[in-house]
């Protein structure tokens, strides 16, 4: 199908999130130079170049803490702080329990923890992903939109840093321009909703427990 020319940038974005336009595959997956992986197999198994996308944002939707937003990332974050990389936490829903973080094996001493909220928020999680000097970045952002997302992809690719935003799973019908968008389910559970260079499966991956 031929789109027409007037056709808006954030109403193709929309199609593709809701499904009814599917974009084209390329012949070579993403590299995997250009990915981490997740430490997640199955999950792996099914992301273009088999792992999250560097330079990019992944956006994390879901009904908020319990999802296993946390239990997601962990293997990713603990392989990270081990090798002295700097990962980032802006805006959790909740202090986070060092006895737990450790227990799931990251270095604490490279976790930083940002205290803000609303618009400082937003413009924390920016500056961090375009400063290039953190190796991931994971902000809670209830309030960012389209614009706003849009503006996180840019830093992100600007910086060169992996980049999580957890929104809630009442953003689904929004377009959005992110690189790559997970809907999270209760008891370990991913719903692959868009990932660019390849198309989203449509069974969910089971990933571990909640957190």
């Amino acid at each position: 199908m031929r789109l027409p020319e007037y056709l808006a940038m954030n109403e193709l974005e929309s199609l593709i999130d809701s499904r009814q336009v599917w974009r084209v595959q390329s012949d070579v997956d993403e590299p995997r130079d250009r990915v981490e992986a997740t430490g997640h197999a199955a999950l792996d198994s099914v992301l273009p170049g088999g792992g999250w996308p560097r330079s990019a944002v992944s956006e994390l939707l879901s009904n908020g803490t319990g999802s296993g937003e946390l239990a997601l990332l962990w293997p990713l974050l603990a392989r990270l702080t081990a090798a002295a990389e700097p990962v980032v936490l802006i805006s959790p829903p909740a202090m986070p329990y060092p006895a737990a973080w450790r227990g799931a094996g990251l270095t604490l001493s490279q976790c930083h923890w940002l205290d803000v909220t609303g618009r400082e928020a937003l413009w924390a999680t920016e500056q961090c992903l375009r400063a290039g000097c953190c190796a991931a970045v994971v902000a809670w952002l209830p309030q960012a939109d389209a614009r706003a997302m849009r503006r996180l992809q840019v830093a992100a690719a600007s910086g060169e840093t992996l980049a999580f935003v957890s929104r809630p799973v009442g953003r689904l019908e929004e377009a959005s321009p992110v690189s790559l968008r997970l809907r999270l389910h209760r008891h370990g559970e991913a719903e692959i909703l868009k990932c660019r260079g390849g198309w989203a499966p449509v069974k969910r991956i089971a990933f571990g427990g909640g957190g």
